[in-house]
């Protein structure tokens, strides 16, 4: 046999090494290289070798293996019974495979025992498991099969938890299913109460907004009154949250006709805020599409916006709202608003302005979304108040010219020209005077040559 090679002892880093013991033993290639970018922080030992020692040369020295923690094989489990595991059931929630085992007990029922043995292990267990990353579908499943004396019992015994697992990930949807599962007043009066002084926090919240919206999905209208309550009080708050607009909708959909004007109400007197807002304004725009609705609700919103029309038609947000409106709004409701656009040109009110003021008209006419709202107002004045529409055209006849080189012009002259035919036909092909006068005018003016 060849003799064996020595090799001499290894320089160790002290100033890297704190304390060796602590460290993994596997010493550190980049390290023996010449740097190692971890420094300190690195899980491998720091040691330097000697210059005729190669890295690969260096003793190998073994690592003691971690033991399987009782219950991770899954074939430990083909011929258990519930009897085997009872003591340690808690832990087998924690565990794939154990929660995997117990949840086929429970779907299997052949033991009427299965539900009571793993019940009684669990119960004192509850807010622990509902946020574990497997322990929450044994809670899920659990519900599913307990009765309603042991589904109180599991309602009692997280009630004072309830708000911080709605917030969890995984703790969200074991609360969303023991919604699901509540069927005596009792429980959901519990699950009310535990809820009732934290709902704009759950709104608020990437998970607990999921809660706020299945008790909206499965309980009755009566028993979220809560959550109306609160929603109408924060109705700004709420309305112009990423989550919160959503389930402000949800409230909407689900709520009676008492509780819908209730909303309603609050998210009208907060109407001039919320359609500036990202998320606010959508919200506006969702009451402004209800159906069978005893209130006209684009009525009793508009003269929350009225003397602001105009800056808000050259807003993001806010002129989609303004657009619905339009197009939706009775003749009294269009009638408003293209007066008020109508009360803003310099051309027919120049008392109101100075000379060297630019007409506010021309900023819409130019503006990449006030230009919109004039499309919008010229199609639907031509339908519901032609004299309006005459008086738009000749307030912005003027403009036309000086509006050449924007890309909205031959929009808005497409709108003057369906607008007048819109009129012609109306009248019988006898158009208006007045209005015969005012788009020939304006078709002269907006020649471009």
């Amino acid at each position: 046999m060849m003799p064996r090679t020595m090799v001499e002892p290894l320089d160790l880093d002290l100033c890297n090494n704190e304390d060796i013991h602590d460290q993994n033993l596997t010493p550190c290639r980049y390290y023996a290289q010449g740097f190692c970018s971890r420094g300190k922080a690195c899980n491998y030992l720091h040691v330097q070798p000697s210059p005729r020692q190669n890295f690969e040369d260096t003793p190998k020295i073994a690592r003691p293996r971690n033991k399987h923690p009782p219950f991770t094989s899954p074939t430990r489990y083909q011929n258990m019974t519930i009897q085997d595991c009872i003591g340690q059931i808690f832990n087998l929630c924690k565990d794939q495979h154990g929660c995997r085992f117990l949840q086929k007990k429970l779907d299997e029922g052949q033991d009427l025992n299965v539900t009571a043995v793993v019940f009684a292990e669990v119960i004192d267990h509850l807010v622990e498991l509902m946020v574990d990353p497997f322990g929450n579908y044994l809670c899920q499943k659990l519900l599913e099969h307990c009765n309603s004396q042991q589904r109180l019992k599991i309602v009692v015994s997280v009630s004072s938890d309830l708000v911080s697992i709605c917030k969890n990930m995984h703790g969200t949807r074991a609360v969303q299913k023991m919604i699901d599962q509540l069927s005596t007043p009792d429980e959901i009066y519990r699950v009310t109460e535990a809820l009732k002084g934290s709902v704009v926090e759950l709104i608020q919240d990437l998970n607990g907004n999921h809660v706020i919206q299945r008790c909206l999905q499965k309980m009755e209208p009566i028993d979220n009154q809560f959550i109306y309550d609160a929603v109408a009080r924060h109705c700004f708050q709420v309305s112009t949250h990423r989550h919160g607009c959503c389930v402000m909708q949800r409230c909407i959909d689900h709520g009676t006709e008492q509780q819908k004007i209730q909303l309603i109400t609050e998210i009208q007197e907060n109407a001039l805020w919320l359609v500036q807002d990202q998320f606010g304004n959508y919200v506006v725009q969702y009451i402004l599409d209800l159906e069978n609705i005893s209130v006209d609700v684009c009525s009793l919103l508009v003269p929350h916006l009225l003397d602001h029309i105009v800056p808000l038609s050259t807003q993001k947000f806010s002129s989609n709202v303004i657009e619905k409106c339009l197009k939706i709004g009775s003749t009294k409701t269009i009638l408003k608003i293209c007066r008020e656009l109508i009360s803003h040109s310099k051309i027919l009110n120049p008392a109101n302005y100075e000379e060297d003021v630019e007409d506010p008209i021309f900023k819409l006419l130019s503006d990449p979304y006030g230009n919109y709202v004039v499309q919008t107002a010229l199609s639907e004045a031509a339908s519901h108040c032609p004299k309006e529409f005459h008086k738009l055209v000749a307030a912005i006849r003027p403009q036309l010219q000086h509006l050449r080189n924007t890309p909205y012009i031959k929009r808005i002259q497409t709108k003057i020209q369906s607008g007048q035919r819109v009129i012609q036909s109306s009248k019988g092909n006898n158009p208006h005077k007045m209005g015969q006068k005012f788009f020939r005018n304006s078709l002269k003016s907006s020649t471009i040559n």
